[in-house]
């Protein structure tokens, strides 16, 4: 594999990486503010427990499931990604070879 393509795997897989945790984030800012906006109208303390126990569990497997993910694709991110990009090259050159015919 040469460095190019090593460089934009790495590159995509980055890129994936930001943008899976920047969402896990957003997931944990709105859960947190539903929470906190429907605590305010519950009266009952049983239903308050229940709903945070289960948001926690919400959260905590969304965290879970994009840490899998992304160790899963750090693993065989020269698979996954190297075929992402051989048909992206190929969609490419495909629109290249129209513009020019």
């Amino acid at each position: 594999m040469n460095n190019n393509l090593k460089k934009r795997i790495q590159n995509m897989y980055v890129r994936d990486c930001i943008m899976a945790w920047s969402d896990i984030v957003l997931i944990w800012l709105a859960v947190g503010f539903v929470l906190i906006s429907i605590l305010n109208i519950v009266d009952d303390p049983i239903i308050e427990w229940v709903l945070i126990i289960s948001s926690g569990f919400l959260v905590l497997f969304n965290t879970a499931s994009v840490g899998s993910m992304t160790r899963h694709y750090a693993e065989d991110k020269a698979f996954i990604y190297g075929l992402d990009i051989k048909h992206l090259d190929e969609n490419r050159a495909a629109k290249k070879d129209a513009k020019v015919n």
